[in-house]
């Protein structure tokens, strides 16, 4: 056996180190600029890699901007499911019910700055429109909105077994909760008129108050 042969199979030294910092880079020049005005050559610049090792690990642009949004989607939806699970998971009487939501509602509110990226890249997503292909906007739609929509809709609808809430459609109540607490008028975003503890908690419970007074069950 050579030593090519012996070498065969193995991972190159730093494969994994150079394809993660690729991805990082690619989230923030996607975000910085869309896609349409990215290039391969800023991801390069921006990752401190030559264009030759991005494509070694990617075929092409659309490839490398389908794993970066793919990857920011699934892990934005992991701990949005995990804020659901921590804020609600342990539920089961009337008395902590409001609490329990206005809890949750809060860190739905409150800014992640580790996915600043991926919501900037939502937003260029958002402002392209008919530039993005349709395919891989609804795998954009299954690794996150959609996947936390369920999440969140299965909370609600184990709520209504329960008997605290009442709910007849469990994605339309948990669509309902998320717009109602996500109400902040523009602010907070892109870190320019940040919302303070105060605000977001009179947010979130404002938010919350609202979403009782239509799923709350009726004597």
């Amino acid at each position: 056996m050579t030593s090519a042969d012996s070498g065969r199979g193995r991972p190159r030294k730093g494969f994994p180190e150079k394809r993660r910092a690729i991805l990082d880079a690619s989230r923030k020049v996607f975000g910085r600029v869309g896609y349409q005005g990215a290039s391969i050559d800023m991801i390069a610049t921006e990752a401190s890699v030559s264009t030759r090792t991005i494509y070694n690990h990617f075929e092409n642009k659309e490839q490398l901007f389908s794993t970066v949004l793919i990857e920011s989607s699934e892990q934005v939806a992991a701990a949005h499911e995990a804020m659901v699970e921590r804020c609600l998971g342990a539920t089961s009487s009337a008395a902590g019910l409001e609490a329990d939501l206005v809890a949750l509602a809060e860190d739905w509110v409150r800014p992640r700055p580790e996915f600043t990226d991926h919501f900037a890249i939502v937003a260029r997503i958002n402002a392209e429109g008919e530039n993005f292909p349709g395919d891989l906007h609804d795998a954009w739609q299954k690794a996150g909105p959609l996947r936390v929509q369920r999440t969140l809709a299965a909370r609600m609808a184990r709520l209504a077994e329960l008997g605290l809430l009442h709910v007849q459609d469990s994605e339309l109540a948990a669509q309902h909760f998320v717009v109602l607490v996500t109400n902040t008028w523009g602010r907070g975003r892109a870190g320019v008129d940040a919302l303070s503890d105060a605000e977001t908690h009179e947010i979130a419970a404002a938010g919350v108050h609202a979403f009782l007074h239509g799923y709350l069950p009726r004597s």
